[in-house]
């Protein structure tokens, strides 16, 4: 709405930048036109409201009639904004829509591994009131919410108390719609701690302190579950001591500073094979021990595609494990999931950051710095390095070591599948020459080989030989991985 408000008063600009005055007089003429008795027509300060940021729930009707007093009688004009109106008050409204309880949703009947992790996230909650606040941040699939849910029974379990229990899905990541926003979110959460309709305040700041005061000293655990940023949080953290609250996000939530930040790293690779095992069944995997730990292994140890690969072995005895080598398998796991998961992570990119993502798949699965990035992108390595910071804060690239960056495999994948939708042949092979000069000038053994995607004979970067060597199960080049995608 804040856009549409922006955008509004530049329209009030480029006519002329009439005063509110003038607009309402202009207002009141079309309506008395139009037949609508007096009684309706706004005053001026209901008219300059309308070029006001922060409104929540417009006047339709009175915003598009001042358009219409800003543009005149040209109806096409009108129109577009009447459907931008349209749009945006949809999204409003599906940003109100709230997903709130007071309890928790149910637990995974099986959590396997990460008892480390766990009993760490416990201990902190546990430790007298120093975290308030614990962030659980990662990639898509990595098992936030899992191990959040999982910690959080554990909690109320041993405490045994009344105290509350408050869970909000804040729909950070949600491949359909905006995230929740935080004043309706607060408008549930109040009602479900007992605050009539009546108590409940209009304005952010108001909600967010009859919030706090309710919950003092009550000893409440809150689960915020799949944060979009910091400032959709800020208002719905309790901020008093005597409270717990566990935070998912797939974003790097900086700015908060009573909030502990702890990164959900991908599952080690005994772990993988467990929840493999557990999926699957134990006798899947028994007669191919080494090959269901390969299948981890191409499967980046991601709680997510580990969980589809088992789902799938368990629904498709016939598959033999050799079966599962890197095409297919990276096939299914995006298609029963971790595609829509990482959709999601990616449509909230800026424009530039999700080209980079694409271009990245030209680079073979291994480290790449700032400036082979910027190679790909035709940019200087500050731009790169920019857009690299901003996939590492969504987790769609990890920072392997200072300077240096890595895409999961299954990150990979998705990219491989999306530079041959959303980039046309022509830059793609601009971003391979690019990417060969800059190979050529840095390492002289980097070796490159010729393929032909869309009709265009591109120099490809070769697969190393050594990542190739120890694989059990076959092994499609790169190359050949873009021209199946």
């Amino acid at each position: 709405m804040d856009e549409f408000i922006a955008e509004l008063r530049l329209l009030k600009a480029w006519a002329a930048n009439p005063s509110i005055t003038e607009i309402t007089r202009r207002i009141h003429r079309d309506w008395q036109r139009a037949g609508r008795p007096r009684g309706e027509w706004p005053a001026r300060s209901t008219v300059g409201n309308c070029f006001q940021l922060g409104r929540r729930r417009p006047n339709s009707d009175l915003l598009l009639a001042v358009v219409q007093a800003l543009v005149g009688a040209d109806e096409a004009i009108v129109s577009v904004w009447r459907q931008s109106l349209r749009a945006v008050l949809g999204e409003a409204e599906a940003a109100a829509r709230v997903s709130a309880y007071d309890r928790l949703p149910a637990g995974l009947p099986a959590f396997v591994g990460r008892a480390d992790l766990a009993a760490r996230v416990e201990t902190l909650l546990n430790s007298g009131g120093n975290v308030r606040a614990l962030a659980l941040e990662g990639m898509a699939g990595v098992g936030k919410t899992s191990l959040t849910l999982h910690v959080a029974h554990r909690l109320i379990a041993e405490n045994r108390s009344d105290a509350p229990v408050l869970f909000a899905n804040l729909r950070g990541s949600a491949p359909q719609g905006p995230p929740a926003d935080p004043t309706a979110v607060l408008e549930t959460l109040l009602r479900l701690l007992g605050a009539t309709g009546d108590r409940i305040p209009y304005d952010i700041e108001a909600r967010t302190a009859l919030y706090r005061q309710l919950l003092a000293g009550t000893g409440a655990l809150i689960v915020l579950d799949d944060a979009a940023d910091a400032e959709q949080l800020r208002p719905l953290l309790p901020g008093t001591p005597g409270s717990r609250t566990l935070i998912t996000s797939r974003r790097a939530l900086t700015g908060l500073g009573e909030t502990t930040r702890m990164p959900v790293p991908l599952l080690d690779p005994d772990d993988s094979l467990e929840l493999l095992r557990a999926t699957a069944g134990a006798e899947r995997l028994a007669p191919d021990i080494p090959a269901a730990r390969e299948i981890a292994d191409l499967l980046g140890h991601l709680p997510l595609a580990l969980s589809v690969i088992g789902r799938h072995m368990r629904d498709h005895p016939a598959w033999a494990l050799g079966d599962y080598y890197r095409e297919p398998l990276l096939a299914l796991a995006l298609e029963d999931g971790a595609r829509a998961a990482l959709s999601a992570s990616d449509t909230r990119l800026p424009t530039c950051a999700r080209r980079l993502l694409r271009l990245l798949a030209l680079y073979p699965p291994q480290e790449v710095d700032a400036a082979t990035a910027a190679a790909l992108l035709g940019e200087p390595s500050a731009t790169a390095e920019h857009h690299l910071a901003t996939l590492t804060a969504a987790h769609l690239i990890q920072r392997a070591t200072p300077g240096r960056f890595r895409l999961h495999p299954l990150t990979h994948a998705y990219a491989e599948e999306r530079i041959c939708i959303d980039e046309p042949a022509t830059r793609i092979q601009q971003a391979l020459g690019r990417l060969l000069e800059h190979g050529r000038s840095r390492d002289a053994a980097m070796r490159f080989e010729t393929r032909t995607v869309r009709g265009l004979r591109l120099s490809m970067p070769r697969q190393p030989a050594e990542a190739d060597g120890g694989n059990r199960l076959p092994h499609q080049s790169h190359a050949g991985r873009v021209l199946a995608a």
